[in-house]
């Protein structure tokens, strides 16, 4: 394989931690890219994504360029992976090909009449696609020219919803006016949050049991600072019902694992439920796997670096409680700083950080040579720098030095922050060191997709993984749909 190739590899696997938040164009080339330079890993790394990804434009794009590429098999992979989604993100991606690829084949339009026709066929699925995202399945329907059933007609289209149907139910609830009713109507229809809240003028406490009981772990997580707004945290019971679903969602697998502190932050909660949410992302971060292999982290703290300290403080959090073997941590800037937490959660790591501000000088071989010193043995590095070192000991020396004395040569990811440079990988491709690198411009959300890197003995065995996922076929989709 070229070092082009790899290079190609990489870059795709890069793009994954960044999170684009609907500006799907940012990361086209390099799927594009990927696609055409080596279409076999593109399949598979697409479907592998799918199940093992966090950013969701990321899982759009993949599935686009599945459906446009000339490769029958990838075609009916995006075919089978397009029924999945929500209608809200098979809008974006037939958006997404018609204005950013250009193509709209006639196997991608048949694909979203399968899915259309499938929810058509079943009113109960289709009027809650219906009432969640109407406007996105109307603009499937518009956008495609495919012509509705005469129910989905009535639906969408007329505004006249079968008598008894969810649409006509979210009229009724418009119309209600005594809050019990309006429970009732909430309860027995399980109505989305955000539809309900919509058709409701007034917000009481026994409205706000009804929505709440209704809704999903991660959809309490999405919609706190809402609720907050409507009075949520004031009433007791309401607050009680708001933390069993916190409490759920800490082994419900559609949780996103930074999504419940991001999103508590934004709310601005009491401390006890800020707490909660914290131990919601602590939890599923620890699912995501298991790190096997020593690890050393170190956290670039010079000059312009307070970015890499915040990376690098939830990097930390992120893996303490999912290492195996040792972890070390460092800061660093002409000098080492071992950072050590008194627990494996988020609070405990960001506590550690509290007094690490970025100044100084930079010398990346500071914390290796203090590792040396003291025999740390780490199979793997991680390095949250912008790689611009100034200072002595310079990173190459040390890396070669520690290896010949504690027999271990371990593998390095630089996680390029900032205005990056591309000094400490040349210098560690100069000594035929294992290096690769990952340039962070994305958000929090993403850093979730770090640990299938650093969870696999090296990097050959994450895209062994990757390969070894069987790429779906319609006709066995289709057969388990009948």
């Amino acid at each position: 394989m070229s070092n082009q190739e790899q290079d190609i590899r990489l870059n795709i696997l890069n793009s994954l931690l960044t999170t684009p938040h609907r500006r799907l164009a940012e990361v086209a080339n390099q799927h594009g890219e990927m696609l055409i330079s080596d279409p076999l890993f593109y399949g598979h790394l697409a479907v592998w994504y799918q199940s093992n990804g966090a950013v969701r434009d990321h899982k759009e794009v993949f599935i686009a360029h599945l459906l446009v590429s000339e490769l029958p098999e990838h075609r009916e992979a995006g075919f089978v992976l397009l029924q999945s989604l929500p209608p809200y993100q098979v809008s974006r991606v037939v958006t997404f090909m018609k204005g950013q690829l250009g193509k709209m084949p006639r196997s991608a339009r048949t694909a979203v009449m399968r899915y259309l026709r499938y929810r058509e066929a079943d009113p109960e699925r289709f009027d809650r696609a219906a009432v969640r995202a109407r406007k996105a399945m109307k603009h499937l329907y518009a956008s495609l020219h495919i012509k509705p059933s005469e129910r989905a007609d009535k639906v969408l289209f007329k505004d006249a919803p079968p008598e008894g149907s969810l649409p006509a139910t979210v009229k009724a609830l418009a119309r209600a006016e005594k809050p019990l009713d309006q429970a009732r109507i909430i309860v027995e229809n399980k109505l989305p949050y955000t539809i309900a809240v919509g058709a409701v003028r007034k917000i009481t406490p026994t409205v706000l049991v009804a929505l709440i009981n209704a809704m999903s772990p991660q959809e309490v997580i999405n919609n706190l600072k809402s609720l907050k707004f409507r009075g949520a945290m004031e009433h007791a019971d309401v607050k009680a019902l708001i933390d069993q679903k916190l409490e759920s969602a800490k082994t419900d697998k559609r949780v996103s694992a930074y999504k419940a502190k991001v999103a508590g932050e934004a709310a601005g909660l009491s401390a006890d439920q800020t707490a909660r949410l914290a131990e919601v992302t602590e939890v599923q971060v620890k699912s995501l796997g298991t790190i096997r292999r020593s690890t050393a982290l170190f956290v670039d703290k010079s000059s312009s670096m307070q970015e890499a300290i915040e990376i690098g403080k939830r990097i930390s959090a992120l893996i303490s409680g999912i290492c195996e073997d040792q972890l070390f941590v460092y800061s660093f800037d002409t000098m080492p700083y071992e950072i050590r937490a008194t627990g494996d959660d988020l609070a405990s790591w960001e506590q550690a950080f509290k007094h690490v501000k970025s100044s100084g000088a930079t010398s990346i071989g500071a914390p290796l040579e203090a590792m040396r010193r003291r025999g740390q043995i780490a199979e793997q590095i991680l390095l949250v720098t912008d790689e611009g070192e100034n200072t002595r000991p310079f990173f190459g020396q040390t890396y070669e030095r520690y290896a010949q004395e504690l027999g271990v040569r371990p593998e390095v990811m630089i996680l390029r922050v900032g205005r990056c440079s591309n000094q400490i990988e040349r210098d560690l491709q100069a000594l035929n060191a294992p290096v690769e690198t990952v340039t962070f411009n994305g958000d929090y959300y993403s850093l979730p997709n770090l640990v299938p890197m650093l969870t696999r003995p090296g990097r050959l065995d994450l895209l062994m993984e990757i390969m070894d996922v069987p790429l779906p076929q319609r006709a066995e989709f289709e057969k388990k749909a009948a």
